[in-house]
């Protein structure tokens, strides 16, 4: 029996892994497994609200192996550090616990067809102090201590007070003015107005204070003009100082080293500027370009006939020659495509060629608007909506991605367990 092992359980990998385990695991035709250094899987474009208490993770996360004996596929839990590909087997690190004791030894997983979907990470692009001193939010771990040191810092706030009784400002600063930076940015004010309401009467939300640092002429720079235009004016009108054209040099315990435009105070300091694939990619012995991604053909598969890529991990070039973006939507049109080529190569058939579609772009900032583009393939996005119809289209987006793992009335189930949470549950996770 063939065996398909995927590696990575984000977006892509978790919902290929899921159509083929429906398709070829649940019938025997192939054996699927699925190996990720998480148990759980939350979906990332969510992290930012996990940071800021917006979203519980506990409620939202999905459990691999559940998930994968009800749909046909099993699980692994391991962290890959390496790959033989004359034997055909990937090689897993040793786990430990927080004690530093072993639970398990590094392991060998043999393949017949490899999937590589392990996504990307926060890059610093060797920033001095950056990674001493700033938080990423590269994953739910990250994003919880985020929350914990959050909540933290407000309580400081509200209790501490200076002169004339004068609450002492929240200074918080992120560099990289993309979809990450734009969204956390509107959700700590959020934050900060939803704890005044449970209690926190000291703090203000103007004492909050927001710097959203951008070394490019806008913010939102993937985006049409207007588009950040519109996000720029609600940004500022929330409290936010955006900085453009601000080059960070390095990072410290009180603030960023910018290049010309002097110190920025922060006591908490966020980085998600740029994006790469994992250092160890660059070790596979498989071609990769400068931010670790593995280069890919049209079929998403590697010079190893045996491998394919998808997602943040993988480069592929489009017919004008430009990379697919690193987005969500890339990751669920790359899953889909190659779930339909695995199988028609498990039948021995030819593979199709992936064509990516741009379907536009939308950027949350919190309860307060929602703006972006749509159908950016027909219209080079200049279809700019934003308001309560652009939320609802930006909601879509992720009962889409619970479409491609449960179904469609499983999500109904979930959609309607959200709106009862939101009732019987605080606006703000609280602890």
């Amino acid at each position: 029996m063939q065996r398909i092992v995927i590696v990575g359980g984000g977006a892509g990998g978790l919902e290929l892994a899921t159509q083929l385990g429906r398709s070829l695991g649940r019938t025997s035709k192939a054996e699927i497994e699925l190996i990720d250094a998480n148990p759980t899987h939350l979906w990332k474009p969510l992290l930012h609200e996990v940071a800021t208490g917006a979203l519980d993770s506990g409620i939202d996360e999905l459990n691999y192996r559940a998930h994968g004996k009800k749909h046909g596929f099993n699980f692994q839990l391991g962290r890959m550090s390496g790959l033989d590909r004359d034997n055909k087997h990937i090689i897993l690190s040793p786990m430990v616990d927080d004690q530093g004791d072993e639970v398990l030894a590094e392991r060998k997983v043999s393949y017949d067809t490899l999937v590589l979907a392990l996504g990307s990470v926060t890059n610093d692009f060797g920033t001095l102090g950056a990674k001493e001193h700033c938080v990423f939010l590269d994953s739910r771990k990250q994003a919880d201590k985020f929350h914990q040191t959050l909540l933290n810092e407000f309580l400081r706030a509200n209790a501490k007070s200076g002169d004339n009784d004068q609450i002492r400002d929240l200074d918080i600063a992120i560099v990289g003015a993309g979809a990450t930076g734009v969204e956390l940015s509107a959700e700590l004010y959020n934050t900060a107005e939803e704890l005044v309401s449970y209690g926190l009467k000291n703090l203000k939300p103007q004492n909050l204070k927001v710097t959203l640092i951008e070394a490019g002429e806008r913010i939102l720079p993937a985006l049409p003009q207007r588009i950040s235009a519109a996000a720029t004016k609600e940004l500022e009108k929330l409290g936010v100082t955006v900085r453009t054209n601000t080059l960070i040099t390095a990072a410290t315990a009180e603030g960023f080293e910018t290049k010309d435009q002097g110190p920025i105070k922060a006591k908490l300091k966020v980085w998600a500027a740029g994006v790469k694939a994992p250092e160890f990619m660059k070790t596979l012995g498989l071609e990769t370009n400068r931010v670790n991604q593995i280069v890919v053909n049209r079929h998403l598969q590697t010079e190893d006939d045996n491998i394919f890529a998808l997602g943040d991990c993988a480069s592929m070039l489009q017919e004008d020659g430009k990379p697919v973006p690193p987005r969500a939507q890339a990751a669920h049109q790359q899953a889909s495509h190659l779930f339909k080529a695995l199988k028609a190569r498990h039948k021995n058939k030819p593979m199709p060629e992936f064509v990516y579609k741009d379907k536009g772009s939308l950027v949350s900032l919190s309860r307060y608007s929602t703006v972006g583009s749509l159908m950016g393939n027909l219209t080079q996005g200049s279809m700019m909506i934003e308001g309560r119809l652009a939320r609802l289209v930006y909601v879509s987006l992720y009962r889409l991605h619970q479409i491609a793992l449960h179904g469609y009335w499983h999500t109904i189930l979930l959609s309607l367990v959200g709106h009862i949470n939101k009732v019987i549950r605080p606006r703000l996770k609280l602890h």
